[in-house]
């Protein structure tokens, strides 16, 4: 693909995160080279995509075993979902190699270089000088790109949480939250039984789930919630209503923050493991109509937008300060992000043709 070996172990520490794989790049010499390595680093399927992954396949990709073996006691199966996540890995490389063959071709032309590695006398690292360096670059990643991810956080969290408006939204629920109040209160009164206490448990989950819909509908009135409903038609050739185009938005930040996000829309908390958003997630149809807004194309499409997408800050914020100029972090962000939508737009309409 037009780059030399020295871009092997930076593409292979982007599959745990990007961040350190870019940093890793400062040992490549050709300045071309090394700026077509940051900008498919991202491409490596890292380990915040895979919550998403998880939450999808397990929902909505059945588990149909397509290989199966066993060895006396120990037995094992391939299946779909198992394809799958390996797919979206491969779907990361697949799309790194052409980008990078795209780059070398267009606007990062040049020869490759030869890859000449003199080894060096290797030692056992003295502890200090390893902790020092440690220090040194955290410290220089938190003062140069930490600033920028705060500065991002807090607009996304401000997006997410005004204007607020308690009045309006409380409203609907105060009667609810004054009985279950009033039969917690009943119940805890009664004599220590067994019932008792099944059922103090039986009311606190219902508080529980009452103080889950408030949530999710201070966020489908935030100026979020708005902008997702807004930009609702940009996101239904993919599939997505405005409540999945609202969980992006918000992870663009950082990708792990979808399934939380999309947990308080549903009404069932940012629990990224429980079931209960599952079942969430099967059953929900679009506004006004008995449509299932998630289905096998649309999970797909979802996973593959966030396997191409650069939802990730850090790594923005890293591009910027290796490479000394805003110019790269924006490409890498424009092209991946089309990369993603024209990906998930592919991914969907052929799917729900079968």
């Amino acid at each position: 693909i037009g780059l030399s070996g020295k871009s092997f172990i930076p593409l292979l520490s982007s599959f745990a995160c990007a961040v350190p794989g870019i940093m890793g790049t400062r040992v490549i010499e050709n300045r071309r080279d090394r700026l077509v390595t940051i900008l498919i680093a991202p491409l490596m399927t890292c380990s915040a995509r895979l919550p998403v992954y998880f939450l999808l396949i397990a929902a909505f990709i059945p588990a149909t075993s397509l290989v199966a073996w066993r060895l006396g006691p120990i037995s094992w199966s391939l299946t779909l979902q198992h394809v799958t996540l390996l797919g979206l890995y491969v779907l990361g490389v697949v799309t790194a190699i052409l980008a990078a063959l795209a780059m070398k071709r267009t606007i990062l032309p040049g020869e490759t270089p030869p890859f000449v590695l003199e080894l060096p006398s290797y030692k056992f690292p003295d502890v200090r000088v390893v902790l020092h360096r440690m220090w040194e670059r955290a410290w220089a990643f938190i003062c140069r790109a930490g600033t920028l991810i705060f500065a991002v956080s807090i607009l996304v969290w401000a997006a997410a949480y005004f204007p607020h408006d308690a009045a309006q939204v409380e409203a609907p629920f105060a009667q609810r939250r004054a009985e279950l109040a009033a039969a917690i209160e009943q119940t805890e009164q009664m004599p220590d039984s067994a019932a008792r206490t099944e059922e103090l448990v039986a009311l606190s989950d219902q508080s529980e789930r009452l103080e889950n819909e408030v949530a999710g509908a201070y966020l489908r009135q935030s100026l979020l919630g708005r902008v997702g409903r807004w930009m609702e038609p940009l996101f239904k050739p993919l599939g997505w209503d405005w409540r999945i185009g609202c969980g992006v938005l918000a992870s663009f930040p950082a990708r792990e923050v979808v399934v939380g996000t999309l947990g308080v829309i549903y009404n069932m908390g940012d629990d990224d493991e429980s079931a209960g958003l599952r079942d969430s997630l099967r059953e929900a149809t679009w506004d006004g109509t008995d449509r299932r807004v998630f289905t096998i194309p649309v999970a797909l499409s979802i996973m593959v937008f966030f396997a191409l997408c650069a939802q990730c800050i850090s790594t923005l914020a890293i591009i910027r300060r290796e490479t000394n100029s805003w110019r790269w972090p924006i490409f890498s962000f424009t092209y991946m992000t089309v990369l993603a939508y024209v990906g998930a737009l592919l991914t969907y309409q052929i799917g729900r043709l079968f």
